[in-house]
């Protein structure tokens, strides 16, 4: 067990998941399940203070089963003060599921990501990786793994890697306690997450996630709340 525990976690630390939030690995902690013919509608916001100021970020998606094992969403994203809000970025992704839930050891899947700034600067960011969970009875590890490219107008082109790993007990359907870890060139955090599915109606479901995570930065605050929210039907 602890073998297949180390593997997930270098895989999620030494690589990546991408982030809207100023090149921030802090995001999100994909599974590489695709359930066929399902649709989703999708919420994430990270907040934090500072300079003695609340700064947010939100991430507002619609997602949608394309064929067999893929999977496609698209993304607005937004960064809000206490004086405004503004449209910041737009992204693209899809998921390919590469096994069958419980065929193998690890479920393993693909992800491939395109990001581009709202601002008239021709900013863009591309990312490729993978994604893994193995079950351990009523804990499950996933881990995510990208590599991630930038370019554009004031921007370097370069290569970054990012990584993140979600640990949590299947205590029940609609809770499940875990933690998560997100590890980049230039920060990491880790912190504690609530999270649970509900079922809303037939074929519906209600996907939440609540974390506090403490970030090493020094950028502001070092508390970032994090709330995501997915509303899944056929």
């Amino acid at each position: 067990m602890l073998r297949y525990f180390f593997t997930l976690f270098v895989l999620g630390s030494s690589v990546a998941t991408v982030c809207y939030a100023d090149g921030s690995p802090i995001d999100k902690v994909y599974l590489p399940y695709v359930q066929p013919l399902e649709q989703e509608i999708e919420y994430r916001m990270l907040a934090r203070e500072v300079d003695g100021e609340n700064v947010s970020q939100h991430k507002l998606g619609y997602g949608s089963w394309l064929l067999e094992n893929w999977f496609a969403e698209f993304y607005v994203m937004g960064e809000k003060t206490e004086e405004e809000f503004v449209i910041s970025d737009y992204e693209a992704e899809v998921k390919l599921q590469l096994t069958e839930q419980g065929e193998f050891d690890i479920d393993l899947g693909l992800m491939f990501e395109v990001e581009k700034s709202a601002d008239a600067d021709d900013a863009w960011e591309a990312a490729a990786g993978l994604l893994a969970v193995k079950n351990f009875n009523k804990i499950s590890v996933a881990a995510n793994a990208f590599l991630v490219r930038e370019w554009g107008k004031d921007r370097m082109a370069e290569f970054e890697q990012y990584g993140a790993v979600q640990v949590r007990y299947r205590l029940a359907p609609q809770f499940e306690p875990g933690i998560e870890l997100y590890i980049g060139e230039e920060v990491s955090a880790i912190g504690p997450v609530m999270m649970g599915r509900l079922r809303v109606a037939s074929q519906q479901k209600l996907f939440w996630q609540l974390g506090m995570l403490f970030d090493d930065s020094n950028q502001g605050s070092n508390r970032i709340l994090q709330l995501q929210l997915e509303y899944e039907f056929l």
